[in-house]
């Protein structure tokens, strides 16, 4: 039944792109992701734990081992739940699309078909088919939808927005190029008659090997996770992108690049993790390089994020720093850590999903300005409510306010941090303190700014129906998750205990 969530958006795209009406895309395209949370919701319910269930497994190309191998264990299907409340929301905040309606969200869906096809693949190569898919969708999005800098008009303004997208596919497609290195050795290297990834993981590369192909493979999926220092393209995509897309970025795309980074480098190459024998500047493996790098990218994307002027860069800085939690769960190499990371994965794709939400389509498309000076003397916390609301009780979200699953996720990552990694867990606490700071900077200055002396007030549009819906969906998700974790955790620990991941845990397992 998993599968259909590939099938059904890649047939909604069809049928919002043959639409012959706007109204009906905008209809198709909900139903679409609907249709697709609705599988995820009813799959949750009838899950056992530890279960990991093949979908189907059928030869595709035999000469060369290739197999159409879907499958899902908790990692999969929790990020699968992900995708379906990101698109469902990304949709009802992109209600107002008027120019090229259809197409619009005939690439927002396609995009969609490619995460579920990548979260849901369980041969190598069929993973980077799809993983290619969802790049391609992502440059449209951008370029002819997205948005400029505040005074740009006319090519100066297309010219930014094309800029972001090419940035953003040139990163994109330079990571690719490292995972398919990788991927070609690793196929020839088990045997070249299989890519699914129980008989990788069970194929017993040497040692050398994973040490060679694991930091080639991991810093190719990185990139897309926004990886201190291949993170440039995330504030810039961010803040070009439309609603919707920005959503998709910040909610589920950049986590098709850490799950790459569990899934494929660390379930596969275990042994790449092990000590060198030597140190260089203090570090003696890739597992430390790689720890070091998040930490950095935790308190660098908060410290820039605290002097945006862009209210879209703020919460483009931003989710650099909380990805770098992800990865230092990864790291941590412990099972608390990695339960975290896994949650941090969903929470954030959650609460980005909301702050975009807020800062692109409530605030940004009624002022037409993202500039924090600009909107302070606007008063929004008075002419648009419900926005600074919302914007409120994310940003507690975002900080790790308890009740809230950025909190769980966090406090699990930072656990296995103190295990693994004790003084790091004194840099990662700055960044979190950064990032206190900069969110409290950014809802005083949009919503609660002093007004400008003898300036008249002018009513902004009501928040509309779809807005509230979406909102309130995000909200909900975060909340359920915080105040009761077992919904997810009870999906991810058993997967990480599962046979495909022994190899990771005989090596430095904690």
């Amino acid at each position: 039944m998993l599968a259909w969530t590939i099938y059904i958006s890649f047939l909604g795209a069809l049928l919002a792109r043959l639409s012959p009406s706007k109204g009906l895309a905008r209809a198709v395209a909900l139903l679409t992701a609907l249709a697709g949370l609705g599988i995820g919701l009813v799959t949750l319910h009838a899950w056992q734990p530890g279960e990991l269930l093949t979908i189907t497994r059928i030869a595709w190309v035999p000469q060369l081992g290739l197999e159409y191998h879907l499958a899902a264990d908790g990692i999969s299907l929790t990020l699968v739940l992900l995708t379906g409340l990101a698109a469902t929301a990304g949709i009802l905040f992109s209600w107002n699309i008027e120019k090229r309606t259809q197409e619009f969200f005939a690439f927002y869906l396609v995009l969609i078909g490619g995460v579920y096809g990548v979260f849901l693949s369980f041969d190598l190569f069929l993973l980077f088919v799809f993983y290619e898919i969802a790049i391609i969708p992502k440059y449209f999005l951008i370029a002819i939808w997205g948005s400029a800098k505040a005074g740009a008009t006319g090519e100066e303004a297309g010219s930014q927005r094309e800029y972001a997208a090419m940035k953003l596919a040139l990163y994109s497609f330079g990571g690719s190029a490292l995972v398919l290195a990788g991927m070609v050795a690793t196929w020839v290297a088990a045997g070249a008659h299989s890519m699914s990834f129980d008989v990788l993981a069970a194929a017993h590369l040497s040692t050398p090997l994973q040490m060679a192909l694991f930091p080639l493979v991991f810093v190719g999926f990185a990139v897309l996770a926004g990886m201190w220092p291949f993170h440039t393209w995330a504030p810039t995509g961010h803040a070009a992108a439309p609603t919707a897309a920005s959503m998709l970025l910040a909610g589920v795309v950049m986590k098709l690049g850490a799950y790459g980074c569990l899934r494929v480098a660390m379930m596969l190459f275990p042994a790449g993790m092990n000590p060198w024998g030597f140190h260089v500047l203090g570090l003696g493996s890739w597992r430390e390089v790689f720890a070091l790098l998040a930490v950095i990218g935790i308190v660098y994307g908060a410290s820039v994020a605290l002097v945006q002027r862009d209210f879209k860069f703020v919460i483009g800085y931003s989710s650099v720093s909380h990805m770098g939690f992800v990865l230092l769960g990864l790291m941590t190499l412990t099972q608390i850590g990695l339960d975290g990371a896994v949650l941090q994965m969903f929470s954030h794709g959650v609460i980005a999903g909301l702050l975009f939400a807020v800062v692109g389509r409530m605030a940004y498309d009624r002022t037409h300005t993202r500039d924090l000076n600009e909107l302070g003397p606007m008063q929004l916390g008075h002419a648009i409510p419900f926005a600074a609301v919302t914007f409120i009780l994310a940003g507690m979200a975002s900080i790790g306010l308890p009740g809230f699953s950025g909190f769980i996720a966090e406090f699990q990552v930072l656990v296995g941090t103190w295990r693994s990694f004790s003084w790091m867990i004194v840099i990662a606490g700055i960044g979190i303190l950064v990032g206190i700071a900069f969110t409290w900077r950014a809802l005083t200055k949009a919503f609660y700014g002093e007004p400008t002396p003898g300036a008249v007030e002018h009513a902004l549009p009501p928040i509309t129906f779809p807005e509230k819906l979406g909102a309130l969906l995000l909200l909900a998700s975060t909340l359920v998750v915080g105040l009761y974790p077992r919904i997810l955790t009870d999906l991810i620990l058993p997967a990480l205990n599962s046979p495909l991941f022994e190899g990771l845990r005989q090596g430095a397992w904690r």
